[in-house]
């Protein structure tokens, strides 16, 4: 009985701040017209990331339900996260701590993200072999970088590639190669500590 009205009152819930994001949602989707999709999706995200308390991680995760890829509707994005990439996907029960930056990520069922965690879009994101050509006009390769189903990423970690399923990711680590599932890998860069009982 308590659990069923819970359940009412979340309903209700993602209802009320989905109205509220409706209008930045039309705003977004008539931007998008003449403009780069990213580039509009990216600062909405901004815009969101700084409402705070439970009224801003409804809002959040309602806006990205409409935007992204893919958005469970059990999640928890906190204040200060922002998204990059239109292309994302969060799965149900995944936790995203508060002042995260994100950019192309597949985050399977039940990821735990840390504060201040940055998964970035792969490590290719900048090319800069021709020294005559400035860094920032030479483009790059954006690749959407999965964190397994129940990995937990600590605070400050820096992701760079694919992190397995049911994996620990020390804090302040920095993933720059591909961690197999049921590890634990911690440093700069992450290495692999051990395993996890299977």
């Amino acid at each position: 009985m308590q659990s069923s009205l819970r359940n009412h009152i979340k309903k209700l819930f993602n209802f009320a701040a989905r109205l509220l994001v409706f209008p930045l949602y039309l705003l977004y989707f008539l931007t998008t017209v003449f403009s780069e999709k990213n580039g509009v999706f990216h600062s909405c995200s901004q815009f969101l990331s700084l409402i705070p308390g439970k009224w801003g991680n409804y809002m959040r995760k309602e806006f990205y339900r409409l935007t992204l890829m893919y958005c469970d509707s059990e999640c928890a994005i906190c204040f200060g996260t922002i998204i990059s990439r239109v292309d994302s996907e969060i799965g149900r029960g995944v936790y995203i701590g508060p002042n995260c930056n994100l950019g192309t990520v597949r985050l399977e069922d039940h990821v735990t993200l840390g504060s201040g965690v940055h998964i970035l879009s792969g490590k290719r994101q900048h090319n800069f072999n021709d020294t005559d050509v400035p860094i920032q006009e030479q483009g790059g390769t954006y690749e959407k970088v999965t964190i397994g189903a129940d990995t937990w990423i600590g605070n400050g970690a820096i992701i760079m590639d694919h992190v397995g399923k049911k994996c620990v990711i020390g804090a302040g680590s920095v993933v720059v190669k591909a961690v197999e599932d049921y590890s634990i890998a911690a440093g700069n860069p992450a290495k692999v500590i051990r395993k996890r009982m299977q």
